[in-house]
């Protein structure tokens, strides 16, 4: 057993998002760990290109290169949309940072995207009076997804973006392992009326407890909504042939020409999308079960540092939300963002389709967490 599985897997599994906010629940990370921090630049530009997908996909690159560098081990991650943050434990920091300059190499290459790379001491995170606190939150009986609260994560990706401990990139054409990453299936249509990305961070000098009242009230107001405005439809998203993320699913594959990878992704997908189609058991997997584990297993909410959410809602509730964050932001407590667009998508790292575990992240389709961030950053000018 390495540092990371002891101190991670040592921390309770909370059940209940509406518990989010008690500070009992977060254990502070040794002060020997590091963490990870990584974003597309300029992923506005690329939002108004069209090419949102490929943003998630490189977000879902980082926490992929990274598990399958640590050989499948537990660790402390989260997704941003058009990026990811993670801590590791020392013995494992030489994997992640091989693992962050190859994911950085192949999103320029294979995405033509730029991404940012930064390995951040958790001791230099304190050396500001900040903290690194983790929880793990259990949406299923299959999973548990990390949260953080202490600040730390935030001051580490400004820290990034103004250049600070940077990874450089591997040399050309260096391939991280991105085994089990995926996203075949089709964007979800908002059902209520709209898929809302909602993005809540402190106001500079916030009092904490304003701030956690104020996030307990969002989420209670979304509780009430049916099955907690997950946007995943019960019966899974929908699934079609050819998937739309057959090129980025090519390019994750290691080896032989990109035309050869295609044509394999093409065939692996078609008898795919026939086991699903058909509802065919085949080698103890089990459809139904693997689609009820996807709607269970979508991360559409999450913490860290800040309140994330991706929302199927009707326009009252959104109007709700709204008059409750602008009251917020009105009384010093929050800065928000919050974006309208009529789909959320799902990007998946699927390790085994045997095991009940299979991750899968969820953003607004239409600029999602991203568009969000940039309304908040507008609210600061």
């Amino acid at each position: 057993m390495t540092s990371g599985d002891s101190f991670y897997g040592g921390i309770l599994v909370f059940r209940g998002f509406t518990s989010l906010m008690d500070p009992a629940l977060y254990a502070p990370l040794p002060d020997d760990w590091s963490v990870g921090v990584a974003d597309i630049v300029d992923s506005t530009k690329a939002i108004a290109a069209q090419r949102y997908k490929a943003v998630n996909m490189a977000g879902a690159a980082v926490i992929a290169a990274v598990t399958n560098a640590l050989e499948g081990r537990e660790f402390p991650f989260v997704f941003g949309g058009d990026g990811a943050s993670f801590a590791v434990a020392p013995d494992d920091l030489a994997s992640a940072r091989e693992a962050l300059a190859a994911t950085a190499t192949w999103v320029r290459e294979d995405l033509d995207l730029e991404m940012r790379v930064a390995l951040v001491p958790v001791s230099a995170i304190r050396a500001q009076g900040l903290d690194v606190r983790v929880a793990r939150f259990g949406p299923s009986a299959n999973l548990s997804y990390a949260m953080f609260s202490g600040g730390g994560l935030a001051w580490a990706d400004a820290a990034m973006k103004r250049g600070e401990f940077a990874i450089a990139e591997a040399p050309d054409g260096t391939q991280p392992d991105l085994s089990g990453l995926s996203c075949r299936f089709e964007v979800m249509p908002a059902a209520r009326g709209l898929i809302l990305s909602v993005l809540v961070m402190p106001a500079r000098g916030a009092d904490p407890h304003a701030f956690r009242k104020v996030i307990e009230d969002i989420i209670h107001l979304v509780e009430r909504s049916p099955d907690g405005g997950r946007p995943v439809p019960l019966q899974g998203p929908p699934l079609t042939w050819p998937p739309q993320g057959l090129e980025y699913e090519a390019r994750t594959k290691r080896g032989g020409p990109l035309v050869v990878r295609r044509a394999r992704v093409l065939a692996y997908t078609l008898f795919v999308y026939l086991i699903m189609r058909f509802d065919l058991n085949v080698g103890g997997f089990v459809p139904n079960i693997y689609k009820r584990q996807v709607v269970e297993n979508s991360d559409f909410r999450k913490f860290d540092d800040g309140l994330r959410m991706i929302l199927d809602c009707t326009p009252q509730l959104e109007r709700a939300l709204s008059d409750r964050l602008a009251a917020a932001a009105r009384d010093g407590i929050v800065r928000y963002g919050i974006h309208q667009q009529d789909a959320a998508m799902m990007t998946c790292f699927t390790p085994s389709a045997l095991r009940s575990d299979h991750v899968h992240f969820i953003d607004g389709a239409r600029g999602g967490y991203a568009s969000a961030a940039t309304a908040l950053k507008a609210m600061m000018a």
